[in-house]
């Protein structure tokens, strides 16, 4: 696999595992995670799988995750 970057193709990242919630809908409406060989952590979305990938570090994915967990993103659900 050549160097992970923000925008390229997820398809690129070869070898990698894709991981979504089990909360994800059967439309597939759910972004996937997967962990990268150095370390970092590539976002896609599941309804474009060949689109492009984000990626975040290790520090930046448990930054996010903590505040999902205290509820800091909460108003962007569709969900009350």
């Amino acid at each position: 696999m050549r160097e992970a970057y923000n925008g390229m193709a997820a398809a690129d990242l070869d070898g990698v595992v894709w991981q979504k919630s089990r909360h994800s809908n059967s439309k597939g409406n759910c972004v996937e995670f997967a962990a990268l060989p150095n370390g970092d952590v590539a976002m896609r979305n599941s309804r474009f799988p060949q689109g492009p990938a984000l990626v975040y570090t290790r520090d930046e994915i448990t930054a996010m995750l903590l505040g999902v967990k205290d509820g800091e993103f909460d108003h962007l659900g569709g969900t009350p």
